[in-house]
């Protein structure tokens, strides 16, 4: 049995490619989700779960990061953040903060994803199984690259030839400071080549986590549509300003927005300080912090 976990390591230095232009103004996991940075579920999530202590790798507007937490931590827990000034993917990230993490378990958690899958459990499994490491699964979506023999692992994307795919990857997983002994120094690697050679081993536990909502926030219509979680936030913050003349609909108004007279704004968002002219029509649109929008928009990023 493994120590309980109090430190973990979130991805925060992707790229955000199929999220541009939004990730042109900010990373992936600062961008508002009813009107919250996403990088703020994850950091609960874990809170709730008993974490204490948080690293964060950067690379892409490192400044931002500056920005949303000045002091270094967040809600009494410290933030580390490890500059990438080339991109090391998710095996040379891990390795590049080998001397913050020390000897003991961690949590590993993608930045760019929303989920209420039930990290305690996770865990608390890891914990029990002696394993190097326990991946957090999903028994549906539309990347299956995993296959199990009931709580081990035994493939991934079919690369050691035994079993077709059945799981997803809820981008969530417990490890063991040994994993970092299978991740070369000073490299840009991925992590897959050191889970392949723990599967080999027997060393990689499975936990299945169908429960909650688990969404990957990497596409505009994905982003968009997370707003139609209304259990996740409340869709209109209490200081957006909103002409009474204006119609507005299944849209997330963010703090400091205005919209004004005769306005229409349908399936859109709002970011905190956007400013929807009177008479503007948007649909389907995302107005940025301090853009004036004007005249018509449909599918836009204003």
């Amino acid at each position: 049995m493994s120590a309980p976990i109090r430190k973990a390591f979130l991805l925060g230095a992707g790229l955000g490619t199929r999220l541009r232009p939004l990730t042109n103004i900010l990373p992936k996991p600062l961008i508002p989700v009813f009107h919250r940075p996403l990088i703020e579920y994850a950091l609960d999530h874990c809170l709730a779960a008993g974490i204490e202590e948080f690293a964060i790798n950067t690379h892409h507007l490192p400044e931002k990061w500056e920005d949303a937490f000045p002091n270094g931590s967040y809600r009494g827990a410290s933030l580390t953040f490890f500059h990438e000034p080339v991109l090391l993917e998710t095996g040379g990230g891990l390795k590049n903060i080998e001397s913050w993490i020390g000897d003991e378990p961690l949590l590993v958690y993608n930045g760019d994803i929303l989920t209420t899958l039930d990290l305690t459990r996770l865990v608390d499994t890891h914990t029990r199984s002696g394993k190097t490491v326990t991946m957090g699964l999903r028994s549906t979506g539309h990347e299956p690259h995993i296959a199990i023999d009931g709580e081990r692992i035994v493939d991934i994307r079919r690369m050691l030839g035994i079993a077709p795919g059945t799981h997803q990857f809820a981008c969530v997983y417990c490890a063991q400071p040994g994993l970092l002994q299978h991740i070369p120094s000073a490299e840009k690697v991925s992590i897959i080549p050191s889970f392949l050679e723990l599967v080999r081993n027997g060393e990689m536990g499975a936990s299945i986590h169908d429960e909650g909502i688990w969404l990957d926030l990497g596409t505009r219509e994905s982003y968009l549509d997370a707003h139609n979680h209304r259990e996740l936030g409340e869709l209109r913050h209490p200081e957006a300003h909103i002409d009474s003349t204006a119609m507005v609909e299944a849209s997330a108004i963010g703090p400091g927005a205005s919209i004004g007279a005769d306005a229409t704004v349908l399936a859109s968002v709002l970011w905190p300080g956007a400013c929807i002219e009177e008479g503007a029509q948007l649909t389907n649109c995302i107005v940025y912090s301090s853009t004036l929008a004007t005249g018509p928009h449909h599918n836009a990023d204003l």
